[in-house]
């Protein structure tokens, strides 16, 4: 017969009292806000701005876990501010319907994002679509009047512990989805809609944030994919489709003099159809002590990609601000693995780099990319590297 001991008494008590705190804690009651049930209408026609701001305001002052939840329809939605921080860090946003952005440009043109989260914590967002109805300012800009700059679709400012799933942008003003200054934002199954000819209606944009994760995602636009700003830091890229676009790009960087640099960025698993650009590092030809390094090109496949590989340090829009200078910026510890496909243009690989900062530790490893069925060509400027495995075009590095 087992004999129980005094001594074993504590450690059996403090294991039935964590059990006992863990089932008050999963028992904790979640609180749905409806924000049909606030006084939103799903008619696509009826401002319900106030019943989604009404519908945070319980939500984030909720000592329990809550959830905004949005039924099928169209919502008419003027700018939205969902500010923390909260008094939980367990908020659902559950969307099944579609929220509208104002057709008439100019109301949301100068304030920069529709949709905006900042300092909150512990923030999901599932499902839904948002439209912004950009085509107007499209127009605008393309017919060259002065317009306003546009607005981000969704930005996430200042904040942490936030996840996007099946969330579906479609032809914003500008930037589709923006994370800014934020710690570990996951996004999954996104998906982004805009003409190809869209201008400045970048995917997503990630700057100043670290531990970020896009995946499983399909972007379609008239600017880059997905773009990479200067503090970007951890960064997560894999199972992504991008076309049309400018592709997926690291900058443009080096645009301020004092800049904070990009580092372990991983793109893997990536489809570019039709692009632009396939993985590009773009950085503006002037003095800046800003850095790229420690980034891996992995898995990707080029269908018909004007500049399936390509860095280039000389940019310099409008020869305003930068002829006669050279970036400053120093690009080192880039891998391109196992990248094959087919490039639009003969020089499928070009690296264009700094002639005071050349290029350091560029590898290229299992690349294949052709031009009309031939080898395509590659070009090197102030670029120092290895090549190993089977890599054509050669003879670049």
């Amino acid at each position: 017969m087992a004999k129980y001991h005094m001594r074993s008494c504590p450690l059996v008590l403090s294991l039935l009292s964590i059990l006992f705190y863990s089932s008050i804690v999963l028992a904790a009651p979640v609180t749905t806000y409806n924000v049909v049930s606030l006084g939103a209408k799903a008619d696509g026609g009826t401002d319900s701005t106030q019943a989604f701001i009404s519908a945070w305001t319980k939500t984030c002052a909720s000592a329990n876990p809550a959830i905004i939840y949005v039924p099928a329809g169209r919502f008419d939605l003027g700018k939205v501010v969902f500010n923390g921080p909260c008094m939980n860090s367990a908020i659902g946003i559950h969307i099944d319907g579609t929220l509208v952005a104002p057709s008439d440009y100019s109301v949301l043109g100068n304030d920069g994002n529709w949709l905006l989260f900042e300092h909150v914590d512990g923030v999901t967002i599932s499902g839904g679509i948002l439209d912004g109805q950009g085509a107007g300012l499209w127009d605008c800009k393309s017919s060259g009047k002065s317009c306003p700059s546009g607005a981000t679709t969704l930005e996430f400012t200042n904040s942490k512990n936030i996840v996007v799933s099946s969330l579906t942008s479609l032809n914003s003003q500008m930037f589709h989805i923006v994370v800014n200054g934020c710690q570990k934002v996951k996004m999954q199954g996104v998906t982004v809609a805009a003409s190809g000819d869209s201008p400045n209606t970048d995917g997503i944009h990630v700057q100043l944030s670290s531990d970020v994760t896009i995946l499983s995602s399909k972007i379609r636009t008239g600017d880059d994919c997905i773009s990479i700003g200067p503090g970007a830091t951890n960064l997560w890229i894999e199972n992504v489709a991008c076309g049309p676009g400018h592709g997926i790009s690291i900058g443009s960087l080096g645009k301020d003099l004092q800049e904070v640099g990009v580092e372990n960025v991983t793109v893997k698993t990536v489809t570019f159809t039709g692009t632009q650009n396939g993985v590009r590092i773009k950085t503006w030809g002037r003095p800046s002590n800003g850095f790229a390094r420690n980034i891996l090109f992995q898995h990707a496949i080029m269908v018909d990609v004007q500049n399936p590989i390509l860095i280039d340090q000389n940019y310099c829009p409008g020869n305003e601000g930068c002829p006669g200078q050279v970036s400053g910026v120093k690009i080192s510890d880039v891998t391109y693995q196992d990248i094959h496909g087919t490039s639009a243009t003969e020089v499928a690989v070009k690296f264009d780099c700094s002639s005071e900062n050349p290029c350091s530790g560029i590898r290229l490893e299992d690349v294949k990319l052709t031009y009309k069925n031939q080898a395509a060509q590659a070009s090197c400027t102030y670029a120092a590297g290895t090549s190993s495995g089977a890599v054509q075009p050669s003879g670049c590095l």
